[in-house]
């Protein structure tokens, strides 16, 4: 029985034993799991850790890329525009001299045309400077022979040893003085006025280019004094060359020559020209030739010897302001001694300076019996409204002259 009892004890120790040992397998074999499990993760983490460096290192080298990529574009770009702003530049400069040598064959064929255009008028350049040249040393320096011959018998009209009688002397000894040295009448060679009749077709631009080199050779000779002045900045550059200096009119006529006209008009003569409004209560002059008569006369009192008499003047009824003013001027250009087409401004011109000449003015305003050369009057259609009478006085020294050019620009003949 105690036998029996030790085997039970023996047995059941051998069980324990085994389950111990069994427990312990267990404990080892889930100490195991529990390691492999902790080494598996670390080793996961590990190659996440490395997935999530590669993926750092492949979006670096995927910038990389994308830089030097986008570097590689810019480049590109810039490359395209430094090419394509060269292309532009030789298309411009291509463009530049295909127009530059455009615009030397349009020039060329222009200038043909306008040689043609000269040609067929058969003026040549040299002849016609020269002949502007002369014509603007005689005008200065020759006093026409219609108003030489009016001056000797306002001489003659003089009583003897009086002032006007050595007014009228020094008058012609200045005039043959001027003559024979070629030199200016008087020291103001005046405003530069052309009046020039064209066949139809005429080039006027080509005629004022060489009229102003006429007459800047003119003034470097001394035929014409420097008399241009800027209104604004009062400058004189010299040449007598500038807006309306010198005062070029052309008219088309039917002929197949040019007839030119030059007048010389100074700043005294100038000064005293007049403009009536009509009717001029003030003197009591309607809008008749009577109320004409009356303003004329009244120009003349108050121009006494300011404007270097004897003078002549030149008178436009209508007209407006302007237009009346150019033509009194244009009147001018008639010879003294001419007869009006119009009877009554016949007359009128006669009585003027019959009367003029009894007002006692006389040469330069020192007294006597001439005080008006001429008087020459013609007429313009007005408005309803306006009524002017415009009047321009010149000097003694009426310097007017005029020439009939041959086809090739040369000198005909004198016109005064």
């Amino acid at each position: 029985m105690a036998k029996k009892k030790a085997t039970k004890k023996a047995v059941s120790k051998k069980v324990a034993k085994k389950k111990v040992a069994k427990k312990a397998a267990k404990k080892k074999v889930a100490k195991k799991k529990a390691t492999k499990k902790v080494a598996k993760k670390a080793t996961k983490k590990k190659v996440a850790k490395k997935a999530a460096k590669k993926k750092v290192a492949k979006k670096a080298t995927k910038k990389k890329v994308v830089k030097k990529a986008t570097k590689k574009k810019v480049a590109k770009k810039a490359t395209k525009k430094k090419v394509a702003k060269k292309a532009t530049k030789k298309v411009a400069k291509k463009a530049k001299k295909v127009a530059k040598k455009a615009t030397k064959q349009v020039k060329k064929v222009v200038k043909k045309a306008t040689q043609k255009v000269s040609k067929d008028q058969g003026v040549d350049k040299k002849a016609l400077f020269n002949s502007i040249l002369e014509l603007i040393k005689n005008t200065s320096t020759v006093i026409p022979d219609d108003v030489q011959k009016v001056i000797l018998e306002g001489l003659a009209r003089e009583e003897k040893n009086t002032t006007a009688e050595y007014a009228m002397n020094i008058i012609t000894n200045n005039i043959e003085i001027a003559k024979k040295k070629i030199q200016p009448l008087c020291q103001d060679t005046g405003t530069i006025i052309f009046y020039v009749d064209v066949p139809k077709g005429f080039v006027q631009s080509d005629f004022t280019k060489i009229c102003h080199k006429a007459v800047v050779k003119a003034t470097e000779m001394g035929y014409l004094r420097q008399n241009s002045v800027d209104s604004l900045t009062g400058e004189n550059k010299g040449m007598n060359i500038g807006p309306g200096h010198p005062s070029i009119h052309f008219h088309e006529h039917n002929k197949k020559t040019i007839d030119m006209r030059l007048m010389l008009k100074a700043g005294g003569c100038e000064n005293v020209g007049a403009q009536y409004a009509m009717p001029y209560n003030e003197l009591g002059a309607g809008r008749d030739l009577a109320g004409v008569r009356k303003v004329i006369l009244d120009a003349v009192q108050k121009a006494q010897g300011k404007g270097c008499g004897p003078g002549v003047l030149g008178v436009c009824i209508g007209g407006d302001r302007g237009a009346g003013y150019t033509h009194s001027k244009e009147q001018l250009f008639r010879k003294l001694d001419d007869t009006n087409e119009v009877e009554v401004l016949a007359d009128l011109e006669k009585d003027i300076v019959e009367t003029a000449n009894k007002l006692g003015i006389g040469p330069m305003g020192f007294g006597g019996k001439t005080t008006l050369m001429g008087c020459k009057i013609g007429t313009l259609n007005r408005l309803p409204a306006s009524y002017y009478v415009s009047i321009s006085y010149m000097c003694w020294a009426f310097r007017r002259q005029g020439v009939a050019l041959k086809n090739d620009g040369s000198i005909n003949k004198w016109l005064y």
